[in-house]
């Protein structure tokens, strides 16, 4: 009996490296892409608090809209996001490597369903950052793909009283 199960033990030598050899790059995919996703959402947490700062800014009476603007700028460069170059307002273009831009807009609201007409001022600003992925990009990269970079988008608003 002893025999049998040492002859079949030398038939299986080596399967344990070739299992791993092929799921070890599956899972190390998969394992980075949560570790990007993590990194593009703490970036986006930032990109959303920055159009909200800005957006407190611009309601203030006492402050431009160049002023609120750069305050968004100067919210995403103390969370880290401060590498790379501004685009001027308006946003939009091509994706440059970590790019950012804010941009303010007021406008007059009108509130529907209400006796008399009422009329609000209110400030939106938008802020927009490039995301670099850090390893799911470049691996898809290998097999055609453009996904080195994904175009961060937040817009807040905020009711001038």
């Amino acid at each position: 009996m002893a025999a049998l199960t040492t002859a079949r033990r030398s038939t299986e030598r080596g399967q344990a490296v070739i299992e791993l050899a092929l799921t070890l790059p599956l899972l190390l995919v998969v394992v980075f892409g949560i570790i990007d996703f993590g990194f593009m959402f703490q970036r986006y947490e930032a990109v959303t608090n920055a159009a909200r700062e800005g957006a407190r800014i611009g309601v203030l009476a006492d402050y431009t809209a160049t002023e609120a603007r750069n305050r968004a700028l100067d919210y995403l460069v103390s969370s880290g996001l401060g590498t790379g170059t501004v685009r001027p307002a308006p946003c939009g273009g091509a994706i440059v490597k970590n790019s950012r831009c804010a941009q303010m807009t007021t406008a007059t609201v009108t509130v529907a369903g209400s006796t008399p007409v009422k009329t609000v001022d209110q400030v939106t600003m938008i802020v927009e950052y490039d995301h670099q992925y850090q390893f799911v990009g470049p691996i898809m990269g290998l097999f055609g793909s453009n996904l080195a970079s994904i175009r961060l988008r937040s817009a807040s608003s905020m009711r001038r009283e």
